[in-house]
Order: C-alpha cells, then structure tokens, then sequence
C-alpha cells in the first residue's frame, strides 16, 4: 500500500480550518470547569458534611467514569428529560453544547482535584507567618496560597489541556465536526482513510507541543513572579 502524501496535505489544509473550533471545543471547558473545580475543592476541604459528600460523589463518578460516557449521558439525558417532563424539544440547540456541558462537569471534577492538591501543597508555616503580620485570610490566600497553588498545579493544568484536546475526537460520535470529524468526512469521499488521519494525528501532535512550550514558559514566569513576591511579603 502507498501513501497518498498529496492527499496528506489537501487533509491537514482542510482540518486547519477546524482548529479553532477545536480549541474552542477542549479549552472553553478548562476555563468553566476551573471556577467550578475551586468551588469544589473548598468544599472537600470545608467541615459541611453534606456538601462535601455530594461534591466527593461528583469527583468520584466523573474521575471514575469515560468522558464519552458523560457526552452520551448529558446528550441523551437531557434531551429525553426535556421531552418528557417538559414536552419541549432541544433540537435547536447545536450539538457542541451538550459536548461542552459534558467536558465542563468532567473537568470541574479533575481540576478541583489539582487545585486542592495545590493548596495543600502551601506550608502551614507560610500560611501562620503571612496570619502573624496581619495579614486576613482572604489576603493570605490571594498573596500566598493561590499563587503558589498554581505553579504547582501547572504541569497536571499542562496535562488536562492536552487531555482535554485528545478527548473532544470523540465529539465526532455525536456528529460534532471537529478535527476527527472533519477527517472522517474527507476521507469518506474517497476512501483515503489512512491519510486523513495521518493528517490529523500531526495537527493534534503539533497543537500538543504548542501547548508544552506555551506552559514552559508560563510556568517559568509565573515561578519568577512568585518567588520575588515570597520575599517581599517575607
């Protein structure tokens, strides 16, 4: 079997198109699920009993569970509660969303988990210290904890981006054209199948690295910024 490498190259022209849909698909979720992951580490590592049991279950089913599972679940779930309950349909509502929703829950669960490891990370006596200058623990956290939560938190943050970019390929499950999607259709045409997805496979690889060296120097910044700011509040 021979490669058709000009048709490689009319595949990567065609899915380049898709790439910022793409990114859209796997980074709008990271930002939503971010807000929803601090909100969730808080309550893991609150004393309310109650809230922190429904938001382990929440951590646990999601953590525990495929992310095509919760596209599936969000996507025939929804649809068939609004049908039944409401007798209102959500056909107008683009499939991306449900692909959205699903990625959101499922990253909230995975980033509250980073993130209150992160905090946990921040020595007590830093914490005691930044108290004895008088410093409110609304400010300890903004000065002292946060900032040193995200840098250690950076590298798994690194991991989920290019996780979550390898998850939304299965979004073509629900006919949600990103890049598989996309590199399904044009090899359909002719059956070049192999090709398209060599195609694909280096967009995703290429986007990958993009993401590494992005987060490199993030983190180096940010390590810099934080250190210098350490000392001064020291």
């Amino acid at each position: 079997m021979q490669l058709d490498f000009t048709f490689i190259m009319h595949a990567l022209k065609e899915l380049s198109k898709v790439i910022p849909f793409t990114l859209s698909l796997a980074f709008t979720p990271i930002v939503l699920g971010f807000v929803i992951g601090l909100l969730i580490a808080f309550i893991r590592m609150s004393d309310v009993k109650i809230l922190k049991a429904c938001a382990n279950f929440y951590v646990s089913f999601y953590r525990g569970t495929p992310v095509i599972m919760h596209i599936f679940i969000i996507y025939f779930g929804f649809t068939s509660l609004a049908q039944e309950l409401f007798s209102f349909s959500l056909n107008a509502i683009p499939l991306y969303v449900f692909v959205l929703i699903a990625l959101t829950l499922n990253a909230g669960a995975f980033l509250s988990e980073i993130i209150r490891s992160g905090i946990l990370s921040v020595s007590k006596g830093q914490i005691e210290a930044a108290q004895s200058i008088g410093m409110t623990m609304s400010q300890v956290f903004a000065r002292i904890i946060f900032p040193q939560a995200i840098v250690a938190a950076i590298p798994n943050l690194t991991n989920i981006c290019t996780a979550f970019l390898h998850a939304t390929s299965i979004a073509f499950l629900i006919s949600v054209t990103e890049i598989t999607g996309t590199a399904n259709i044009i090899a359909a045409s002719n059956l070049k199948f192999l090709e398209a997805f060599i195609a694909a496979a280096i967009i995703y690889w290429l986007i990958s690295i993009l993401i590494e060296l992005i987060s490199a120097k993030i983190e180096q910044k940010v390590t810099k910024h934080v250190r210098s700011g350490v000392v001064q509040n020291a």
